[in-house]
């Protein structure tokens, strides 16, 4: 059979199928393209996927869209579902709060649905780290309460949780929600620190830091997420009546994937500055509405269940990062 991947143009999707194309695996994928940032990045991932080799479909196709997502799906099998595709970023939620409904909402109930009927054996999807909100306890663990969203964005993603407990209740079906915290590395997304960062200082423009550099962040390399990724994958939850991680009773969990190692946004400058080999221009500003000012992983959950062991500090994925962008991210800035 094959594994479904959503947003497989997408950041944390194009490093998903790449893994599940290297061990021999059939992967269909959607996206829809969007240009919420470079949609000639998103191209350039499915031409590096295309150049790994193997089985490979990608439909362009909206999740938000159930009729015309049925349709580029009717005549695919596929028994596993990893479900990456959303609606990003926690500021341009402020701008265009409809996005984010169409894309995390109502996106992901088409998903649900896709899984109910076609009996999938198991669906992995992203939540994210937002969910924790302005929670002062850590690190953050998947047993805190996580009703108080600070951003749309973050709301949407506690949303799909819920109601991902609700199909898994219903329809029994596995799931297993992963809890990502700041993603970076090769291929990432140009709306994130790392990339503006380092494009900025090569260019030898000022960068912005907010809240005047004192955040603290728990920066996972793309390599680290793909681990935990694929082996919760390979895992599905037990139909057991036993509690997973998350407090569910049903074939549904939930899982952090972190660093588990908060570094000072400043220490990630430093560290850029090292890989760029040019000092930073600082444009010093206060903290954005729907920031928090620190995220910490409890990754004890995956680690004791999965094996789950982050090997990439910013010490080792920041000069990566840079010397990607520097030999061919700097064509999508």
């Amino acid at each position: 059979m094959a594994v479904l991947v959503t947003g497989i143009a997408g950041f944390i999707g194009m490093h998903t199928a790449a893994r599940l194309l290297e061990r021999g695996e059939t992967v269909i994928g959607v996206d829809n393209f969007n240009a919420y940032y470079s949609v000639a990045l998103k191209e350039a991932r499915i031409a590096e996927l295309e150049r790994i080799g193997g089985d490979l479909t990608v439909h362009r196709v909206d999740i938000g869209d159930n009729d015309a997502l049925a349709a580029a799906l009717a005549g695919a099998n596929f028994d596993r579902i990893v479900h990456l595709a959303a609606q990003a970023g926690v500021r341009y939620s402020l701008d265009n709060p409809g996005a984010y409904v169409r894309a995390n909402v109502a996106g992901h109930v088409n998903i649900l649905e896709l899984a109910r009927h076609r009996a999938v054996q198991h669906l992995v999807y992203a939540s994210s780290s937002s969910v924790y909100g302005a929670n002062k306890m850590m690190p953050f663990r998947v047993e805190d309460r996580v009703d108080h969203p600070i951003s749309l964005y973050a709301a949407t993603k506690r949303a799909d949780e819920l109601m991902s407990e609700a199909y898994a209740h219903l329809f029994r079906i596995p799931q297993t929600g992963l809890r990502f915290f700041t993603v970076y590395g090769p291929w990432g997304r140009p709306d994130m620190a790392p990339w503006k960062f380092t494009a900025n200082i090569l260019k030898g423009r000022p960068i912005d830091v907010y809240n005047n550099g004192d955040m603290r962040r728990d920066f996972t390399y793309i390599d680290d997420i793909i681990d935990g990724l694929i082996a919760s994958l390979d895992h599905p939850p037990a139909d057991d009546g036993l509690e997973k991680k998350g407090g569910y009773l049903t074939p549904h969990r939930l899982y952090n994937i972190g660093n588990n190692r908060p570094e000072p946004l400043m220490q990630l400058i430093s560290e850029i500055e090292k890989a760029c080999g040019r000092k930073a221009e600082l444009n010093l500003l206060p903290m954005q509405d729907g920031d928090v000012y620190e995220t910490y992983a409890d990754i004890d959950p995956i680690g004791l269940e999965l094996g789950y062991s982050p090997k990439n500090g910013i010490t080792i994925g920041v000069p990566a990062f840079v010397a990607w962008y520097s030999q061919a991210g700097n064509l999508y800035a």
